[in-house]
């Protein structure tokens, strides 16, 4: 061979090899392009921020509150109420207690009557009659009237006296429960009812103002068995 043709088939051989380094840089220039437009195409969509309407859309000014209708639990219906009217048994007059206007006092009951001009019962109520037997059945009328009196033993005070009667020693008639010296009554209200006094007939304090404002002297007393 030459040494022109030597030289150059060195320099085709140069140019072979410069144009092989500038293809596999090309080509690897072509891949980085590659993945650098992968790596642009994607990363940006994990990495973007959202849009200025979506932040305005989350933005608490820009939440709506959601509105619910109340829920309406159903009542169970409650049943009017039916008043019932208290009915009191009046007890009736015992036989034999005459009539017109009076005070009836029944002692087996021991309970007295207030009954008015027209025969209708006004009041009764229970008492505490005589423990003795030293008060007769009969017919009687208010004899005399004491606010305030003193007991026969002097043991204790009587208020609303209403005498109709005498006894082997002392007056008989309705007063309210006597108070001892002391103070306290002698007996209670629930004992009203049984036979306790020496001869009078005990009261409940209103009702023995009752007695006394419906009995003026000379208003009839009907005592019975």
């Amino acid at each position: 061979m030459s040494q022109r043709q030597a030289s150059h088939r060195a320099v085709r051989h140069r140019s072979v090899r410069r144009h092989g380094r500038v293809g596999v840089l090309g080509l690897a220039l072509g891949v980085t392009i590659a993945v650098g437009g992968l790596a642009v195409g994607v990363l940006p969509q994990l990495k973007a921020e959202p849009a200025a309407a979506d932040v305005g859309a989350r933005s608490p000014a820009a939440i709506t509150t959601a509105t619910f209708d109340p829920l309406e639990i159903p009542r169970p219906a409650v049943k009017p109420r039916v008043a019932v009217a208290s009915v009191t048994e009046v007890p009736a007059l015992p036989e034999g207690s005459g009539s017109g206007r009076r005070i009836v006092f029944d002692q087996g009951d021991q309970r007295v009557w207030l009954v008015g001009d027209d025969g209708s019962v006004e009041r009764t109520y229970a008492v505490s009659g005589s423990r003795f037997d030293n008060l007769h059945p009969g017919t009687f009328a208010v004899l005399s009237r004491s606010r305030h009196a003193t007991s026969y033993d002097y043991s204790g005070t009587l208020e609303y006296f209403v005498r109709f009667t005498t006894g082997y020693s002392a007056p008989i008639g309705f007063h309210a429960v006597p108070r001892y010296n002391n103070g306290e009554l002698e007996q209670t209200k629930a004992q009203l009812g049984t036979p306790l006094s020496a001869g009078c007939v005990r009261q409940w304090m209103p009702d023995a103002i009752a007695l006394w404002d419906f009995a003026p002297v000379g208003t009839k007393v009907v005592v019975t068995p």
